[in-house]
């Protein structure tokens, strides 16, 4: 269509009315790419063959270019997202056109996940925040692309494999600044009550926020929900103030100090959690020999 009309090539005239007018730095309509261009090859799953192979993802698209061709970065998808936002200062098209792309006009009633579909977007709320935006597909890469117009943010996640976690970890990060939003920064005087600890179950990070320390899970599609919190009772001593059945809760928690007074170590009821490194040589001196 755009080629009828224009009477041009249709990468050449999205490259001038939408990518360059956008300021899309870093953008291309279709492969090839320039020589000195870096690029992520692609990969599979490992489901087929117990491995993943590359897949080059660097061939013209042709036809499939307005759907799966453009050549970004996760910089640029979320400038350009960013832009189609009807609180944008700034776009290329007019606000009257944003509200009608990102508005739900049409719900998917056979998605596992509420969502509802505008003129060339997605929409659905996380947690109260309402948002639009788009996945994307192309063999060997997964990504999404987010905006949460009230709250003016933009997020884009890029994975070059099949089965990349773009969806879950892209709510990860809309989980965790929304908590971040609700709780308000940290105060001061919990700066070190922070940093990522490990046991031999797995890691936890501790997080502070507002007047209080969240335990998160990093290893969760939603690190900061229904997560443990520490009322911090001294500088160095907390009582786990919510928790799950399995979290402790009520008892007390506290920083294990060096000689030097660096946080060395996490106590969390009975249970010490250390640094990676730390963990990392026990484990092996324990475990390593054995098959």
């Amino acid at each position: 269509m755009i080629e009828a009309i224009t009477g041009e090539s249709w990468a050449d005239w999205i490259a001038r009315e939408i990518v360059a007018k956008a300021g899309l730095a870093e953008t291309i309509p279709d492969a090839p790419l320039p020589e000195d261009a870096s690029f992520a090859r692609g990969h599979s799953s490992r489901t087929l063959l117990g491995r993943r192979v590359v897949v080059p993802g660097d061939q013209p698209t042709h036809t499939f270019a307005p759907a799966t061709g453009f050549v970004s970065t996760a910089g640029d998808l979320a400038k350009f997202f960013a832009q189609l936002s009807p609180e944008a200062e700034t776009s290329i098209l007019t606000t009257a056109s944003r509200r009608e792309m990102s508005r739900p006009q049409w719900r998917d009633p056979h998605s596992t996940l509420a969502l509802n579909y505008g003129l060339g977007t997605i929409s659905g709320a996380l947690d109260g925040w309402e948002w639009f935006g788009h996945s994307g597909g192309f063999l060997g890469y997964i990504t999404r692309t987010l905006v949460v117009p009230k709250q003016h943010l933009a997020i884009s996640v890029l994975t070059n494999s099949s089965d990349g976690f773009a969806h879950p970890w892209l709510d990860g990060v809309v989980l965790i600044l929304k908590a971040f939003a609700e709780a308000g920064a940290p105060r001061a005087d919990l700066a070190d009550w922070t940093g990522r600890w490990w046991s031999p179950w797995g890691a936890v990070d501790l997080v502070p926020m507002g007047g209080k320390v969240l335990v998160a899970m990093p290893g969760f599609v939603d690190p900061v929900g229904k997560m443990s919190e520490l009322e911090i009772t001294g500088t160095d001593t907390a009582r786990i103030a919510q928790a799950s059945a399995f979290g402790s809760y009520g008892e007390p928690a506290r920083l294990v100090r060096d000689d030097a007074g660096k946080v060395s170590a996490v106590r969390f009821g009975a249970a010490t959690l250390v640094p990676e490194d730390v963990l990392t040589a026990e484990m092996l001196a324990r475990y390593g020999a054995r098959h």
